[in-house]
């Protein structure tokens, strides 16, 4: 039935795309989010375009010249047509700026396609006649998730519309350019001071612990204080809804423990609280993007265009680990190395400071000492190599009992919810530990009256 009639595609739109990027191969930035060489039905089309995703992955420039260059190398020049094609795509396409357009276009008629090859799929589980019908129907549901969550990437979201989406769901609840270049300050006094006044722009700052000692929740505060000082702040959180950090903000700014606030079990008092923290929180430029799967390449793209629109002062990434490759890699350590040079790109190229959370190996966790090193960070040098800056976030209430505290401490109280931001690195100054304090409750860091341990970085 299908067989007889061509399957959905638009070449014009297809070549409108990759001329778009030829002449201007920044406007690539504005499609990579939604758009995948394998939404491209022209073979022409697609191997073109793949070959500038490949260029827009490296961070090199793309144009006729080294886009010709990377076929060529792939063996894919001949099969496209020569240096003509990419000359005729050239000149059939005036401007990019309707690139985003052309490239709704071609990612449409994809998902139509598999749609119909879906359909095909689920025709074949009926002729099956499994005599388990709601199995039957759970396989042919599956299918279509797939295409439709496959389809549905999501983009940046202003915490505003996060907040808005929170108060319709629990009814009972511009900078100035002189600043641009400034460092952007963390809200730690002791932690700014010594990484001189904050975040360097242009720096990748990863912050890494053992799991669930509080890494993400220290960068969600660093971000909201930040976006208090007027930097605008992307968050690409891999692990966590955009509701789930809205919640945590909301818990700290308003004083409201996150439990309670999240089952809506709060005092008029408390909701008070929480209704004025709405409006301030929903006032700062905060943006989030909790794509769960998502690669280098579109992050890139999503930042670049969020700084292009709305301004860009520091993105954090939560976390590395979570981070999908866009090519084939031996092994998970090159594949890590290729995320750390990335994003170290990207700090540079959008002269940014990026927070990049990341976890540790088991290491620490077998050693007497468990305070992290360097060599813990998890399964690649590169991290330590790219980064300017290594924290590493510590808790000795996560290995010691009260019991075992007292035995090797008589004389000291039990660090309950006591932390260290221990600084391992630092490329432009000192290395030194900073006290603070978690508030559990309110999913919130404090800094502590203490002064810094630091040293000279050698």
């Amino acid at each position: 039935m299908y067989a007889e009639r061509l399957l959905p595609h638009d070449p014009e739109a297809e070549e409108a795309v990759v001329g778009s990027v030829l002449i201007d191969g920044e406007a690539i930035s504005k499609v990579t989010a939604f758009l995948k060489p394998d939404d491209f039905y022209v073979e022409k089309a697609r191997l073109t375009y793949d070959a500038c995703v490949a260029l827009a992955q490296r961070g090199e420039p793309i144009n006729q010249v080294s886009v010709g260059n990377e076929l060529s190398v792939r063996d894919s020049l001949e099969r496209i047509g020569g240096t003509s094609y990419l000359g005729h795509l050239v000149s059939t396409v005036p401007t990019s700026v309707h690139i985003e357009h052309y490239g709704r276009i071609v990612q449409r008629t994809a998902t139509m396609r598999q749609l119909i090859g879906v359909a095909g799929d689920i025709a074949a589980i009926g002729y099956e006649a499994d005599p388990d019908v709601d199995t039957s129907l759970g396989r042919a549901e599956d299918l279509l998730f797939r295409v439709r969550s496959g389809r549905g990437t999501r983009d940046f979201v202003h915490i505003r519309e996060v907040l808005d989406t929170y108060m319709e769901g629990t009814a009972s609840l511009n900078m100035d350019q002189g600043e641009h270049l400034a460092p952007i300050p963390t809200g730690f006094s002791q932690l700014d001071e010594l990484l001189g006044n904050g975040m360097q722009r242009s720096d990748m700052i990863v912050l890494a612990a053992r799991p669930s000692l509080g890494k993400s929740s220290l960068a969600f505060n660093i971000a909201r204080h930040a976006a208090e000082q007027g930097s605008s702040v992307g968050i690409f959180s891999l692990e966590m809804s955009a509701e789930q950090i809205a919640i945590r903000l909301l818990s700290g700014e308003s004083n409201v423990d996150s439990h309670r606030l999240r089952l809506g079990l709060v005092s008029d008092a408390e909701e008070r609280r929480v209704l004025d923290t709405i409006g301030l929180l929903s006032e700062l430029p905060l943006y989030i993007d909790d794509t769960p799967i998502q690669g280098i390449v579109e992050m890139r793209g999503k930042a670049r265009r969020l700084q292009t629109e709305k301004g860009l002062d520091l993105i954090i990434v939560d976390y590395l680990q979570l981070l999908a490759s866009s090519s084939r890699v031996e092994n998970r350590a090159q594949e890590m190395g290729e995320f750390s040079r990335s994003i170290k790109g990207i700090a540079r190229d959008l002269d940014i400071p990026v927070l990049a959370c990341s976890q540790l190996s088991r290491a620490p966790e077998q050693r007497p000492n468990h305070r992290p090193i360097l060599s813990d960070l998890r399964e690649s040098g590169s991290i330590e190599q790219d980064a300017d800056v290594v924290a590493f976030l510590y808790r000795e209430d996560k290995y010691t009992s009260p019991e075992e505290w007292d035995l090797k401490n008589p004389t000291e109280p039990y660090p309950k919810n006591m932390a260290e931001l221990i600084i391992s690195k630092h490329r432009n100054g000192q290395t030194g530990m900073i006290p603070l304090y978690f508030r559990e409750e309110l999913v919130r860091f404090e800094s502590l009256d203490r002064s810094v341990t630091s040293r000279e970085f050698a």
